[in-house]
């Protein structure tokens, strides 16, 4: 029908008329309340932003030369924030000369990783990023 008709009709109702696809060949309209029709459009918004899971990302940094007793406590400290659900960024910082050295970063990351296999599993292995060796870690599901 002709928009005018459409409009008429609408006015007679006492509703709106609404544009749903204004690119479509004709228009599609439809005759509704559209302050009850954004209410909705707001309010499913709403829903879906409560059902949806944030996922923060926190950080452990080591250097290449860390002690034992000092990797047990970033691990714990890991193990706490897999447990939360977040994941996990494990990184290895090196300084000068310490570049020549990558390999023991990545043995200290692995190491790291089985350290707190319990709680989570590896999601990105350990790669370079600059000067640092960085590997995330992911929560395991409790399946």
């Amino acid at each position: 029908m002709s928009s005018r008709d459409a409009q008429r009709l609408a006015d007679e109702k006492e509703l709106d008329l609404v544009k749903i696809s204004p690119n479509a060949k004709p228009p599609v309209c439809k005759i509704m309340d559209y302050g009850k029709f954004k209410y909705e459009q707001s309010r499913k918004e709403k829903e879906a932003k409560k059902r949806q899971k944030v996922i923060n990302v926190k950080e452990i940094r080591m250097s290449a030369a860390v002690q034992d007793h000092d990797l047990n406590v970033k691990a714990k400290n890991c193990i706490k924030f897999l447990e939360n659900g977040d994941r996990v960024k494990a990184s290895v910082r090196f300084r000068g000369r310490e570049m020549a050295y990558t390999d023991t970063g990545k043995e200290l990351l692995l190491k790291f990783a089985e350290i707190v296999s319990d709680a989570g599993k590896i999601d990105k292995p350990p790669v370079m990023e600059g000067r640092s060796m960085v590997m995330y870690l992911v929560p395991k599901k409790d399946s």
